[in-house]
């Protein structure tokens, strides 16, 4: 089983992968799988800024594209260089939300290895779901 610290690895790996020319903010992340898969993503710039992906969504989206659901999944880390753990912008709280578990574990973390948990519920306690279609 990977653990906590190991899943980090990967989202760090992830992150020197980014494409940030443009913000020089490279951020990267990991999905953890019952399987003990692991499905990482990097934020992708382009000079088109609404254009951009940020490395939740990619490795979220990357997640739907190999066939797992949110019932694979047992936690996901994200990671950047920021003085305290990252926080995931609004767009990728609403992305979690609707492709993950309300209860799956989300570890944020910075290079310094400092970590602060969640639950996807706690990131977006009041989110926009299919019933205000």
């Amino acid at each position: 089983m990977i653990d906590n610290d190991r899943l980090l690895d990967y989202a760090l790996a992830a992150r020197s992968l980014a494409y940030a020319p443009y913000s020089k903010f490279k951020v990267g992340a990991a999905i953890l799988l019952k399987n003990d898969k692991v499905i990482t993503g990097c934020n992708v710039e382009n000079a088109s800024y609404g254009m951009s992906m940020c490395a939740e969504r990619c490795a979220l989206f990357k997640m739907i594209s190999e066939g797992y659901t949110k019932d694979d999944v047992i936690s996901m880390v994200v990671v950047g260089d920021t003085e305290d753990p990252i926080s995931p912008c609004g767009a990728c709280r609403q992305v979690m939300d609707e492709l993950l578990n309300k209860d799956t574990k989300i570890i944020l973390a910075n290079i310094k290895r400092q970590t602060k948990e969640f639950s996807v519920k706690d990131l977006l306690p009041y989110s926009f779901t299919s019933k205000d279609l």
